[in-house]
C-alpha cells in the first residue's frame, strides 16, 4: 500500500542487516523506513530501494507508511522527512 502526502507517495521499506547503508548507523534499532514511490507499491514489493533517510531497504508492499510512521519501530529520520510541513497564514 502507499500513502499520499501532498503529492508525495511513500511505500514502506524494511531494513535488512545485509543491506545496510553507510548513512544508517549499525546500531539503528528502527526497522521500518519510508521509500519514495514513483510507481505503485505492489510493483515495488520485494525490491531493494533507498529509503528517504539513506538506508538500503527491501520494500514491503503490504504495509501502509501512514499507519506505521506513528509507531516506535519506524525510523525517526524517515518520520521527520515525510511530515507535511505546516503553512503559515499570511
Amino acid at each position: 500500500m502507499t500513502t499520499v502526502q501532498r503529492g508525495n507517495t511513500y511505500a514502506v521499506g524494511f531494513a535488512r542487516p545485509d543491506r545496510r547503508s553507510w548513512a544508517q548507523p549499525a546500531d539503528q534499532p528502527m526497522s521500518w523506513h519510508a521509500v519514495e514511490a514513483h510507481r505503485p507499491a505492489d510493483e515495488l514489493d520485494g525490491e531493494v530501494e533507498l529509503a528517504v533517510c539513506g538506508a538500503i531497504v527491501q520494500v514491503w508492499g503490504s504495509q501502509d507508511w501512514d499507519r506505521l510512521r506513528s509507531g516506535r519501530s519506524t525510523c525517526a529520520e524517515c518520520r521527520e522527512r515525510t511530515v507535511t510541513p505546516l503553512r503559515h497564514a499570511v
